[in-house]
């Protein structure tokens, strides 16, 4: 059966190529070879318009480059060619009060107020609400009352409810062991807290011979160290502890 050319599969049809005008049959090959032909030039021409690349040791004439102005002027910006003029804050030290005189601060300056820092100074002038009691229970214990009035405001400033960094609480300021040694139950009740120190002073005047110096600064220090020292022991919270109890009871023993 003879076909014709449009009928054969893979040429003329669908499936195939188009036949060229002058009767030639063109193949897959040749068409990618006419897309080269076409394409390639254009690739070489962009790649001859590109700058050449710079190897090491050699140098690239100025040429090669097109001018650019925001290299080779410089940038029209008023910054640069008028600049704002000097500014003071950065010329000269800021003039602020707080740097040439800075606000007076007392937690600065003045060291707090505190019957544990506080230096020798001067017995209270005016009675306290404590005078009565202390004077009954000085005379129980058998103990001075300049004595004990003074040791309170060095202890504690008359403060019953006082506690120092180390624990010690009360007027008297009795450290838990010599509070539950002298059978105080409530240090801070005044009457109790007086009665417990003033006991305490007793045993220690008794200790030393009646020596106040020696009996004040075992009840600051301990009785442990000032027997070791054979005396006022080298520790200067000690020393002057007992310095402002002597200056206040020679104050009170005036006073009376």
């Amino acid at each position: 059966m003879h076909e014709a050319p449009g009928d054969r599969p893979g040429i003329g049809t669908a499936s195939g190529t188009e036949p060229a005008p002058s009767g030639v049959r063109i193949g897959r090959p040749a068409i990618g070879f006419i897309a080269a032909w076409l394409v390639v030039p254009g690739l070489l021409c962009a790649a001859v318009q590109q700058p050449p690349v710079a190897h090491r040791g050699s140098r690239i004439p100025k040429d090669s480059f097109p001018p650019s102005r925001f290299f080779t002027d410089p940038p029209a910006s008023r910054f640069f060619t008028d600049p704002p003029p000097p500014s003071r804050f950065f010329t000269d030290p800021p003039r602020s009060s707080w740097f040439t005189n800075p606000p007076a601060s007392r937690f600065f300056t003045d060291p707090p107020r505190s019957s544990w820092f506080a230096r020798a100074g001067h017995a209270r002038s005016a009675p306290t609400t404590y005078d009565d009691l202390i004077r009954e229970i000085a005379a129980s214990q058998g103990v001075e009352y300049a004595l004990v009035k003074a040791m309170i405001q060095a202890e504690s400033d008359f403060d019953r409810f006082a506690v120092s960094p180390k624990g010690a609480r009360g007027l008297m300021q009795l450290m838990p062991a010599t509070a539950s040694l002298e059978g105080v139950r409530n240090v801070f009740t005044p009457q109790e807290n007086i009665e417990g120190g003033s006991r305490y002073l007793r045993s220690l005047l008794d200790h030393y011979g009646g020596s106040v110096s020696l009996a004040v600064a075992a009840y600051n220090a301990g009785p442990e160290r000032v027997d070791a020292a054979g005396g006022v022991p080298p520790i200067a919270e000690t020393q002057m502890y007992l310095s402002r109890v002597l200056q206040y009871r020679l104050d009170y023993l005036r006073q009376h």
